[in-house]
């Protein structure tokens, strides 16, 4: 029975052999496989993190078999550069990074974390030291936290067996003491660094110590080099509305659009009624905050900030006399949303890290905004005061002799009169004295419809008022 065994086994594994030599009639051999081709040739941040979830996703539907990163860049923010680096280890596709001449600091650890590197002859990769907005470094808990990151990234590829000196060994496919010194300047690794330099690797110390599989000076040599011969590229276009995202979160536009926000509401408390200006103001609003949202900058807080810091300013100029505490608080409100909408959140969590970010931005938004209130008060004398803008201006003559009459009043004489409020005064409207109604504006507050009034005082041409005990 047991010599039965071993002929059955023999027998099946020499068909199973047999089948294997012998060249497979299946049209599916010979239908390239979809390498799907995504570029990151700018600062890493939300929107590298936003177009690299939109890239795998694409990617996926496409049954792409690998990913290749096309990759050029100086850095950027840690925490974009850790969700990328997380979107990579996770993917059911293997990622290739093609270097196209730098993969520095954020870079790298996107790098390191792709199944293969290939370089650009004269590329580079490392100094990933976490720096702040002045370009020094952070302090050590940060760098603590960037060498974690980068130690188990590298341990994440797992180890490989080679033969050393006649031994067989088990080694790190990446180094990560090699990865944890690409941070911290202190570590020393003998033949590679020395104490006080953080690591830097050309494409041939890259390929010496295992951080990069091959040199190549195009995307079709990388992947030759990967062993890739029958392939289809697709490549990421990021789409218009991404474009505009883009656009729009440019900081020059982003001045632009403060302008547009800050000079649309001073016109339309110029102006009567609900118009053009206002719908101006929105739309400028619409358009600074939404890319800043989908991005993840803006948080729902920030925004209320600046809403708040609207309705402020409206109260104080309508409902309550004079220019006071509300008024203030209004205007630091809007510019204290609009500053903190532009910033990553994250600047926070670093203590003082953060400062230089926010000062960029506050700066913008203060050029802005002055801009735009001495641009508006300009325009207004424009408009308001020629006849620039023909239709705005009231250019015609009431003449006594085309049955125009005027109606004589001391408006002087009405201080101490009582009357009625005949219309509800918030705090402009409308009141009727001896059966003839004139334009005032309460003192305090409102005063409702019908409500008995006295007239205070007439100031500037206007008649003010106040609700009779």
């Amino acid at each position: 029975m047991k010599k039965f065994a071993l002929t059955l086994q023999f027998t099946l594994s020499f068909f199973l052999l047999l089948n294997a030599s012998i060249p497979q009639n299946n049209d599916s051999s010979n239908k390239p496989v979809i390498v799907y081709q995504f570029d990151i040739l700018q600062e890493i941040g939300p929107s590298a993190w936003r177009q690299t979830q939109k890239a795998f996703e694409l990617a996926g539907k496409l049954k792409a078999g690998y990913m290749l990163i096309h990759l050029n860049t100086y850095g950027g923010l840690v925490d974009a550069a850790d969700s990328i680096r997380t979107k990579i280890l996770n993917s059911p596709i293997p990622v290739y990074v093609f270097i196209d001449n730098n993969a520095a600091s954020a870079g790298a650890l996107i790098s390191i974390a792709c199944n293969k590197i290939f370089m650009r002859k004269g590329a580079n990769i490392g100094a990933a030291t976490v720096v702040t907005g002045e370009g020094k470094a952070a302090p050590d808990k940060y760098q603590a936290y960037m060498r974690s990151i980068m130690r188990s990234t590298a341990q994440a590829h797992g180890k490989i067996t080679v033969i050393e000196n006649g031994d067989t060994i088990q080694k790190w496919f990446r180094d990560p003491h090699i990865a944890e010194a690409m941070v911290d300047e202190s570590i020393y690794i003998a033949g590679i660094t020395d104490t006080g330099k953080v690591i830097t690797f050309t494409t041939n110390e890259a390929i010496k110590y295992g951080f990069c599989e091959g040199e190549a000076e195009t995307i079709d040599q990388a992947l030759q080099l990967a062993e890739i011969t029958n392939y289809k590229i697709e490549k990421y276009q990021a789409t218009f509305t991404e474009k505009i995202i883009d656009f729009l979160i440019n900081p020059i536009i982003q001045g632009l659009l403060i302008m547009l926000i800050i000079g649309g509401i001073y016109f339309e408390l110029q102006t009567p009624g609900i118009g053009f200006p206002l719908a101006a103001a929105f739309t400028g609003a619409i358009l600074y905050f939404a890319p800043l949202y989908l991005e993840g900058l803006a948080e729902n807080w920030e925004i209320l900030i600046f809403v708040a810091g609207v309705i402020l300013l409206l109260i104080e100029i309508f409902a309550i006399p004079g220019f006071g505490v509300t008024g203030i608080l209004g205007i630091l409100c809007i510019v204290t949303g609009l500053t903190l909408s532009m910033i990553d959140n994250i600047v926070f969590n670093f203590e003082g890290q953060g400062i230089p970010a926010i000062l960029k931005s506050l700066s913008i938004v203060i050029i802005s905004c002055t801009a735009s209130f001495f641009l508006s008060l300009y325009l207004g004398q424009k408009i308001f005061t020629t006849n620039r803008f023909g239709h705005l201006s009231l250019e015609t003559v009431q003449n006594i002799s085309e049955g125009y009459i005027g109606v004589e009043m001391q408006p002087t004489e009405l201080v101490g009169k009582t009357g009625k409020a005949a219309t509800m005064l918030r705090p402009g409207g409308k009141i009727e004295i001896d059966n003839e109604i004139y334009d005032a504006v309460a003192e305090t507050g409102y005063i409702d419809k019908g409500d008995n009034i006295v007239v205070v005082k007439y100031f500037t041409g206007q008649l003010y008022v106040r609700k009779k005990q």
